[in-house]
């Protein structure tokens, strides 16, 4: 089917740095920067997330149809720019949207989002109905911290049960207590679940068996995401025969850079390593990360990298169309973020998010805020 006006004519792009609101990563005078790729010629783990540049992409057509995009943190203009003379000229309906001529590259999430965003527009659908349409009307999301000191876990939690949440989610590591913070939300904040996000950074089942027998005891975790590297998946294994814990594997496909693919959600199936999974991804591959979970009868979440606001729409949309997408996911970003740059905030009424209204994502830009977190453009015509 021809779409009329749909060729692609104009990208622009503004480069972004959002910062978060103050305290809202890890307590004072705790520096755990949890960006945990390279950056330039510095090491994993050393740059915090918020601390780097993100693209907001304007695809234009020659209708007069625009798509809108966001990439994740931590760009490379020459590729973006390789991308943009691939696609310049081409027609949104000359496209496979599945399988676009793009590399396996960070960039290609950003990219996809705003074709898919266009041409959702083109047809006056929303975005979930290209991926089969929304199972669902809203999607259940949690609260999100970093590191934390004991004492300020407790009334952390509480005051997000307040809100509406019902879980909470936290970063740590092996010099952290999250038994203790666990014993805290279960006194100041009963029947909320915890999901503890260790990174790989629990190093082996020796080091985690002991926090885990502990933490079963106080009863309140939702999930263990990645406690030990990825790639020790019979450990994974043992750890699910040595406790009740569920055990969630996180298949964040943009992180090319680790060799991450959706093959990594079978290979755990394989080995009977995980209880569920934590899905990052673009439209077309988190619809196939959903069909692999669905049909082993296991649950996830969609995850993220504390986004702004078009990727949390899209997020909204995706976990709406997937059956198995039903643990609370990751859209947070709002409650981090000093803005997510939109005019009018997705609607969340914690627990839930709701699918935003309207043809493609169903959201709508503020241009302001653009410009007051502006730190560089291009534009390509």
């Amino acid at each position: 089917m021809a779409l009329a006006d749909d060729t692609i004519i104009g990208f622009e792009f503004a480069e972004v740095v959002v910062p978060t609101n103050p305290g809202v990563i890890n307590s004072e005078g705790l520096d755990k920067p949890l960006h945990m790729l390279p950056v330039g010629g510095k090491a994993a783990w050393s740059v915090q997330f918020d601390e780097l540049p993100k693209l907001i992409l304007h695809l234009k057509l020659a209708g007069g149809v625009v798509g809108l995009g966001e990439f994740y943190r931590d760009h490379e203009w020459p590729r973006v720019e390789a991308i943009v003379n691939g696609l310049m000229g081409l027609r949104l309906s000359e496209l496979t949207l599945q399988d676009l001529p793009l590399p396996l590259c960070r960039e290609y999430d950003g990219f996809e989002c705003a074709i898919w965003d266009a041409y959702a527009k083109l047809l006056g659908v929303p975005m979930h109905k290209l991926l089969g349409g929304a199972i669902r009307d809203r999607v259940r999301v949690g609260a999100w911290s970093s590191h934390r000191r004991v004492e300020e876990v407790g009334p952390l939690a509480a005051a997000f049960q307040e809100q509406g949440f019902d879980c909470i989610k936290f970063k740590c590591d092996l010099d952290d207590d999250p038994v203790a913070w666990c014993r805290e939300i279960a006194s100041h904040a009963p029947g909320m679940k915890v999901i503890l996000d260790p990174n790989q950074r629990w190093e082996n089942s020796s080091s985690a068996r002991p926090i885990i027998k502990a933490l079963e005891e106080v009863g309140n975790i939702l999930a263990l995401e990645d406690p030990i590297p990825r790639w020790m998946l019979q450990e994974y294994a043992d750890l699910r025969q040595f406790s009740s814990l569920s055990i969630a594997l996180h298949v964040s496909l943009p992180y090319v850079y680790q060799g991450q693919r959706p093959y990594d959600a079978i290979n755990a199936l394989t080995h009977r390593a995980v209880d569920g999974f934590n899905f990052n991804g673009g439209l077309a591959r988190f619809k196939e990360l959903d069909a692999i979970a669905r049909t082993a009868n296991l649950s996830c979440w969609h995850g993220s990298e504390v986004d702004l606001g078009i990727l949390e729409a899209m997020y909204v949309h995706q976990s709406a169309a997937a059956r198995s997408c039903i643990w609370p996911g990751d859209i947070f970003g709002r409650l981090i973020r000093s803005h997510d740059l939109l005019k009018e905030p997705l609607t969340i009424k914690a627990p839930y998010a709701f699918i935003p209204e309207g043809p493609g994502l169903g959201i709508e830009l503020d241009e302001d805020a653009i410009e007051r977190f502006k730190v560089g453009e291009r534009a390509f015509s």
